[in-house]
């Protein structure tokens, strides 16, 4: 088990390594595996490439995140600027049901809230709003509508398996529990095992995806 200090050089590094992240902005602590972070950077998707980094760091337990955005005067929009291009965006990504999904903007604050047919929606629409210049802070309260019995999606993820190419079919298991999807099986390759979460992942219903599938070889 690495220790707090291993797990902060390995933060340093990690963080250090992303090119589009200055280190030296953003401090952090380690205490019994949980990481706390501060810090002031000077848009959202710095503080999400930051955050995502240091998800990906062996031995942390939890993440405590207090890094704030704040933006130059060049960059600073109004709540309607930034409400009018999370607007334009989702209209402009298929993969976002912009009218079932409705946005509030309170001092670059964006709360996002409606629902939709699956998680990938859901996360789409959280992407979207993430790469607009001036969110401070993103809410996601979007649902998952429950359209679907818990048959109907197992069939349709099997049906999905079975079109791509990508996928060995016969070798994945799928359980479903209230919106959970859980894949068990065995799979060729750590492509394949992304490739059956994904395809899990969007279909209609779905909530969460544990992806318990074994790579041979592995």
């Amino acid at each position: 088990m690495k220790t707090d200090s291993e797990i902060k050089k390995d933060i340093l590094e990690e963080l250090e390594w992303q090119p589009n992240i200055d280190e030296t902005q953003i401090g952090v602590v380690v205490e019994n595996g949980t990481v706390m972070l501060t810090g002031v950077l000077d848009n959202y998707q710095k503080k999400v490439a930051a955050e995502n980094a240091i998800k990906r760091v062996k031995g942390i337990k939890a993440l405590a995140g207090d890094i704030k955005v704040k933006y130059g005067t060049k960059y600073q929009k109004t709540d309607l600027e930034i409400s009018k291009a999370i607007v334009k965006a989702f209209e402009w990504n298929i993969a976002v049901p912009e009218d079932k999904i409705a946005i509030e903007v309170r001092d670059g604050w964006i709360n996002l809230s409606g629902e939709v047919n699956s998680a990938y929606q859901r996360d789409a629409a959280k992407r979207v709003a993430e790469n607009i210049t001036g969110a401070k802070w993103i809410n996601n309260t979007i649902t998952i509508k429950e359209s679907s019995q818990p048959f109907d999606i197992k069939e349709k993820i099997a049906k999905a398996f079975i079109r791509s190419a990508d996928i060995e079919a016969n070798t994945i298991s799928v359980d479903i529990t209230n919106g959970l999807v859980k894949l068990n099986g065995t799979v060729r390759s750590i492509t394949e095992k992304k490739a059956a979460e994904k395809v899990a992942y969007l279909a209609p219903g779905v909530h969460i995806v544990i992806n318990a599938l074994n790579v041979i070889g592995y």
